[in-house]
């Protein structure tokens, strides 16, 4: 049966029942969503509206959720459940094969700035490196009929990612209030994956590489020696440890920005046996006189241990002349593979470094 939204207004111990009002229009209804999609109870970006397809159709609204993931928002207008959940369907065997690029290519046309920095907006960080790799049809309706809920728990029984929403405006006195019921939980499970879209995840070009600077290390000394180092726990030892030779590093300090890139020159080794040259002399790094500090309690395990990773230096600049602007890639690990396009790009312009090596 379909689902019904009632409201009362308590006065002592004597309910009010509040009455629906008729939804101006369904049209109205997008203007709301499109402006503000948390209507639904989760946080999205809506990257594009009335989208159109290669079918010359045009989907409603197309939002993004934190993951990556998109969602397809159709409303149901004045068509039949069928009708609809066959338009929705449609649109997302479209959406299911959008790639990476695609999606940045709808969303910057539509939001008209860099789609980084408007997810790093919204969301308060940047962008995955995988987009699109789960998809969510939404029916979004102004009441929802038997024949709806039917057609839509069906499909959701075999795996398909589809869900339907209903909104009703309630009036008490001369307040207006919109209501929201979904058909299914948000917790509640398909059935299988078999809807689950191919993976999108952004290429690596093989050259390079992230690596997070931080906690009581100085960039001073890194910068004037040449190396970066983790250490602390296997979190931060196992990635640092996986830095190839030649790899190109930018460094991120977590909270401040970037401040240098190079080349990494040898392989990882702990803190007590790294050496560095100075005035063509190779010299113990512990033995210099260092600003910051690179030991770590129980660090007789390699995992807990500080590993330090030789680099040559490209470009670098002090820390107060970090650099940093919305959209940026930044991650908790100690160093991964750098993939995104955005964030390369800005920095071999602002560093004036080659996209492809120095």
């Amino acid at each position: 049966m379909p689902v019904e939204m009632r409201m009362w207004r308590i006065d002592g111990l004597d309910p009010k029942p509040l009455t629906a009002a008729a939804l101006p229009t369904e049209n109205e209804l997008h203007q709301f969503l499109r402006k503000d999609p948390s209507l639904l109870g989760t946080a999205l970006l809506v990257i594009g509206s009335e989208v159109i397809t290669p079918f010359g159709k045009r989907l409603d609204l197309l939002a993004i959720d934190a993951d990556g993931n998109l969602h397809v928002l159709e409303l149901k207008r004045d068509r039949t459940p069928r009708e609809v959940v066959a338009q929705v369907l449609d649109y997302g065997s479209w959406v299911s094969t959008l790639s990476r690029d695609d999606v940045i290519d709808i969303a910057e046309k539509y939001l008209g700035q860099p789609f980084e920095a408007s997810f790093e907006e919204t969301f308060g960080f940047a962008p995955p490196d995988e987009l699109n790799g789960e998809l969510q049809l939404t029916v979004v309706a102004s009441a929802l009929d038997a024949s709806s809920e039917r057609i839509v728990t069906y499909l959701r029984g075999f795996g398909v990612p589809i869900n339907a929403v209903f909104f009703t405006y309630i009036e008490d006195d001369d307040r207006r209030y919109l209501a929201r019921s979904w058909l299914a939980a948000f917790d509640e499970r398909s059935a299988s994956n078999i809807a689950k879209s191919t993976s999108k995840r952004a290429t690596w070009n093989g050259l390079d590489w992230y690596v997070s600077f931080g906690g009581d290390r100085s960039w001073d000394d890194a910068r004037r020696l040449g190396f970066v180092s983790a250490g602390g726990g296997k979190f931060y030892t196992q990635t640092i440890r996986g830095l190839p030779e030649d790899a190109r590093v930018w460094v991120n300090i977590p909270q401040t920005g970037y401040v240098g890139v190079g080349t990494v020159t040898g392989p990882a080794v702990r803190f007590n046996d790294a050496r560095i040259t100075v005035d063509g002399v190779p010299m113990p790094l512990a033995a210099e006189s260092l600003a910051g500090s690179y030991t770590h309690q129980g660090s007789e395990a390699d995992d807990d241990a500080e590993w330090v990773v030789p680099v040559e230096w490209i470009r670098t600049v002090p820390q107060k002349d970090a650099y940093w602007e919305k959209g940026l890639f930044a991650n908790q690990n100690s160093a991964c593979k750098l993939r995104q396009e955005f964030t390369l790009d800005r920095l071999a312009q602002h560093f004036d470094v080659h996209s492809d090596g120095e």
